[in-house]
């Protein structure tokens, strides 16, 4: 009954539109109707109106939350503005219209470049899990970057897309509160703003044991996704829906089998559940995996740097070996 209780409030506090005052009147009501519904079963008159009335009051909620739908047509912060479409894709050559290439001096202060992009799918070399922490140790925003042969770096990175004014919030990822973008953008903009601009903590790690049709697989699994939500919109979910999980089920589609576990939820180690799948570079234990992917303090010392992508991975295990075959 608690949680029951708790999840209505948690919906009326993310869904009920209109001031915070209107939003604060209803979680006031709920609270008091569900503390003497809570009376009233605990002086065991369960037959009594709260009892019944709570009932239908959830199940109202239920459908209420099953009938919210995705938009596509929400006015929407910079970042997210636009959606990434996949324009032609013939098995190896791609061109990508909406890949982000900003220029970032604050949250608040940048310059906005969403540019069309082509590449051929014969030239990818590498990728990278790029990992971001931005809440302590558990939770890390979780990147892919692909590397190829002429140097480029496309970073992919599925993200709640915010409104203007918007920020997120991973209690009101449970309630249908933010709809999802899958985002490819330059290096220089979706890393560089996470380390230099919001000062968060980022990691880089080279992926290893993918052959280049399973790498160019993977490659080719984010542009299905981008195709999937580019047609129709869809919720970020926090547990179901969420940066990590999407390179979990996308993985999985060339490698199928890979085992659940908990550091899918808990992202700050989604590096080590990589370790353990033997994807990261071998031969090196995780602590200088860890100690020297650390990008952190060569991306800001690298600044606006035009080499920013070669600047982040000096020393970085696995970078400087023979391309994948």
């Amino acid at each position: 009954m608690l949680a029951a209780a708790l999840w209505v409030a948690g919906l009326l506090a993310y869904q009920v539109p209109g001031p915070g005052w209107i939003k604060g009147v209803a979680l006031l009501a709920w609270g008091g109707f569900a503390l003497a519904t809570a009376v009233a079963v605990g002086r065991a008159r369960v037959g009594r109106w709260p009892g019944p009335v709570f009932v239908a009051v959830l199940v109202l909620c239920g459908v209420w939350w099953l009938l919210l739908s995705p938009r596509q047509d929400r006015v929407w912060a910079d970042d997210v503005a636009q959606r990434l479409k996949v324009v032609e894709f013939d098995g190896t050559h791609v061109v990508l219209d909406n890949v982000r290439n900003f220029s970032w001096r604050s949250e608040d202060d940048h310059d906005v470049r969403w540019e069309r992009r082509s590449y051929d799918l014969d030239q990818l070399q590498s990728a990278d899990l790029v990992l971001s922490y931005w809440m302590g140790p558990l939770i890390a925003h979780t990147l892919v970057s692909f590397g190829f042969a002429d140097g480029r770096q496309l970073v992919f990175s599925l993200e709640i897309r915010k409104e203007r004014g918007e920020s997120f919030s991973a209690l009101g990822g449970f309630f249908r509160k933010f709809e999802m973008t899958l985002v490819a953008a330059e290096e220089t903009d979706i890393v560089r703003v996470r380390s230099n601009v919001r000062g968060e903590d980022v990691y880089l790690y080279r992926l290893k044991g993918m052959t280049r049709d399973q790498l160019k697989g993977l490659f080719v699994s984010y542009l299905g996704e981008a195709r999937r939500l580019d047609a129709a919109p869809a919720f970020y979910n926090t547990l179901t829906s969420n940066c990590t999980t999407i390179v979990y089920e996308l993985a999985k589609q060339i490698a199928p089998g890979l085992p659940l576990d908990y550091r899918l939820l808990v992202s700050g180690y989604f590096a080590e559940y990589a370790r353990d799948l033997g994807v990261l570079t071998p031969g090196v234990d995780f602590a200088t995996l860890k100690a020297r992917g650390r990008i952190t303090d060569r991306a800001r010392a690298a600044g606006d740097d035009p080499r920013f992508s070669a600047l982040i991975r000096q020393g970085v295990p696995g970078i400087d070996a023979e391309p994948q075959q």
